[in-house]
């Protein structure tokens, strides 16, 4: 055997060994038992012992970047806000932990800076970007005021102009690019296919994808191929079943985000 040979196979194989632990990641904080994308849930993904926390961001009227995970704050606040049509002000006149629980009663929209802040050091902030990229030089802004440690975050956005305008504003921090997955119904075949997937994470230069936890799609092979086309690394979401945690653990998966971040925790460690 020639020893480029021998390479190769040693490359190969050390795709296929799983990784002992996975980055938990709280999804919207610990959204499970807490109103999503709300301080309170991100304090409680820190107390059930979450590696990190992802959120959702928006940009509002006035260039400020907000938290919150639909375009419009009808579902958690009650009220119908465009995000982009509203200010900071109007978006605070509304409270959104109360759909949740009557006890979170009061919870405000949090802003990009008050999530940051109690992100403990060392854990990591999974950032994901809801719009198109006109809402990067704010978040740069961001992080060159505040200053975080760029090891401790992880930008993800499903829009490849967003992820490509990250790697050039922001190269020194990891950036996923986000899908999920459908399937025709007259065929059976799945969208976006695997050459896509490629197609979209080499033109974005994104540094790893962030992918639907659909076991269908996600296979040992699946993820082998993307390794061959330069993928570093991977993370799944929105994984809440303790077999499909197991299985993603299997795979190789950097990270899984999950709304249950104790439970998930609880089972991959048994």
């Amino acid at each position: 055997m020639k020893f480029s040979t021998i390479c190769l196979s040693l490359v190969l194989s050390s795709f296929a060994t799983p990784v002992l632990a996975q980055m938990i990641v709280a999804h919207r904080g610990a959204s499970f038992d807490a109103p999503e994308n709300t301080l309170a849930a991100f304090r409680l993904a820190w107390e059930q012992n979450a590696d990190g926390v992802e959120g959702d961001f928006y940009l509002t009227k006035d260039n400020q970047i907000v938290c919150i995970h639909d375009k419009d704050t009808l579902r958690t606040g009650g009220k119908k806000m465009i995000i982009a049509d509203s200010t900071l002000e109007d978006l605070r006149s509304l409270e959104y932990g109360s759909w949740k629980d009557k006890k979170f009663r009061g919870e405000p929209i949090p802003t990009f800076a008050e999530v940051l802040k109690v992100i403990p050091t060392g854990k990591r902030f999974v950032i994901e970007l809801k719009t198109g990229p006109e809402i990067v030089p704010f978040l740069k802004e961001q992080l060159d005021h505040f200053k975080p440690n760029s090891k401790d975050l992880l930008i993800i956005a499903f829009n490849q102009e967003t992820v490509a305008a990250c790697k050039e504003t922001l190269p020194e921090v990891t950036a996923h690019w986000l899908t999920g997955y459908k399937q025709e119904k007259k065929n059976g075949s799945w969208t976006p296919t695997l050459n896509e997937v490629v197609a979209v994470l080499k033109k974005s230069k994104a540094d790893g994808l962030g992918t639907q936890g659909n076991r269908d799609i996600v296979t040992e092979s699946f993820v082998e191929t993307l390794r061959t086309h330069g993928l570093r690394e991977f993370h799944v979401w929105t994984v809440d079943l303790p077999e499909d945690a197991s299985y993603f653990k299997t795979l190789g998966a950097m990270g899984i985000t999950t709304n249950r971040p104790a439970f998930i925790r609880k089972h991959l460690a048994n």
